[in-house]
């Protein structure tokens, strides 16, 4: 029995759905067209195996499912992924049946090339209450990079990108950061209250600070959307006051002295100093929130959720508010501590300890200039 013939026997039969993360043999169910070329299967074969009636049955183009059954939501995530990774034409017009060189062919990453997925079918991934289950998302969204000459078909949309954010791998699928798959699912939305729901479960969630989702959804365009624009302020007052909490949680957790909450500086007589969310009057130390959006290239690749907000060496210069504030206020003595939101959910012990460092080091400083102290 000759090779494409043994394949076809051995997928003829219908195959039960399983889950992702046990859905190993979905890479021997659906094929693309290079794959069957290299088990011997030409393409004149391949097509007659999905004449009607055939036990085969061509998903996308270039794309086989080995089964005759309505293909499973893992089947389609696969096929729209080796549709979109697709290596591209050579000069004489084939597709090239072997990998590029540097590529590795049952490497997760490199088996769908350079390509990830994207919009809801995403934030299922990411396990998004708010989102359809897998099974339910009608077109697989599939981003890749602006470059590439594909077409939106059957069950795969392209979303295009200047340059691609790194990939999230989950159950070996690689994902898009749920900032980018939000943004990529909000602009398909046209439901002001799914755009809430998601918005408000991506901060409440912890799956990523609302300071770099709302910089991602306004370099995507869409704050001028008012079902988006909408959401933000809400979404941003609320990150705020988790990120609060956890540093009303830091200070009592970790048994730092008890200090001044959401105060205001003033020179005596003179102009107001700014607000900081925390001072020790007695070390003359403060701490600010930095609920600042992480920083972008100019290349337009996002931050994932573990930048937190934080600002970069780029945006901290002396014409940021930020800065001009600190500077003045280490002029005067005063020692200014910047936690961002990310670093106080994923690293509350250490912020503790550069917290207190700060407050031991006063002993060593010469006494900071006199201020008033206002509540704000």
């Amino acid at each position: 029995m000759n090779r494409d013939t043994s394949l076809c026997g051995e997928t003829s039969s219908p195959l039960s759905p399983r889950s992702l993360c046990h859905s190993a043999g979905v890479h021997g169910r659906v094929l693309s067209a290079p794959q069957l070329r290299e088990q011997g299967v030409t393409a004149a074969r391949a097509t007659a195996q999905c004449r009607p009636g055939g036990p085969w049955q061509q998903l996308l183009p270039g794309v086989f499912v080995l089964h005759a059954a309505p293909p499973t939501s893992e089947e389609r995530l696969h096929a729209a992924l080796l549709y979109a990774g697709r290596p591209p034409a050579d000069r004489s017009g084939k597709v090239p049946s072997q990998p590029r060189q540097g590529m590795v062919q049952d490497s997760a990453p490199n088996r769908y090339g350079n390509t990830m997925v994207t919009g809801l079918a995403a934030l299922s991934l990411h396990r998004f209450s708010a989102a359809p289950p897998l099974i339910s998302v009608d077109r697989i969204d599939v981003l890749v990079p602006r470059t590439r000459r594909l077409r939106s078909t059957g069950c795969a949309r392209i979303v295009r990108a200047h340059t691609l954010p790194g990939a999230q791998l989950i159950a070996g699928v690689p994902v898009a950061p749920v900032e980018r798959a939000l943004a990529d699912a909000v602009a398909e939305l046209a439901d002001p209250d799914a755009v809430r729901r998601l918005l408000t479960e991506a901060v409440r969630g912890g799956h990523c600070e609302p300071a770099s989702l709302v910089r991602e959804l306004t370099l995507a365009r869409l704050l001028s959307r008012e079902q988006v624009s909408d959401a933000v302020d809400s979404l941003l007052a609320e990150g705020r006051s988790l990120a609060e909490d956890r540093l009303y949680g830091l200070v009592r957790d970790h048994g730092l002295p008890v200090p001044l909450w959401n105060v205001e500086l003033r020179l005596p007589g003179g102009p107001s100093l700014g607000g900081v969310d925390v001072y020790w009057p007695d070390e003359a130390v403060a701490v600010e929130l930095d609920t600042r959006a992480a920083p972008r290239g100019r290349s337009g690749q996002g931050a994932g959720c573990a930048a937190g907000g934080a600002a970069g060496p780029a945006e901290d210069v002396l014409d940021s508010p930020y800065a001009r504030k600190r500077d003045h206020l280490e002029r005067l003595g005063i020692t200014v501590v910047h936690l961002t939101p990310a670093k106080l959910r994923d690293a509350p012990a250490q912020q503790a300890t550069v917290v207190r460092t700060a407050l031991m080091a006063a002993e060593d400083r010469a006494p900071a200039a006199r201020v008033v102290i206002l509540p704000r």
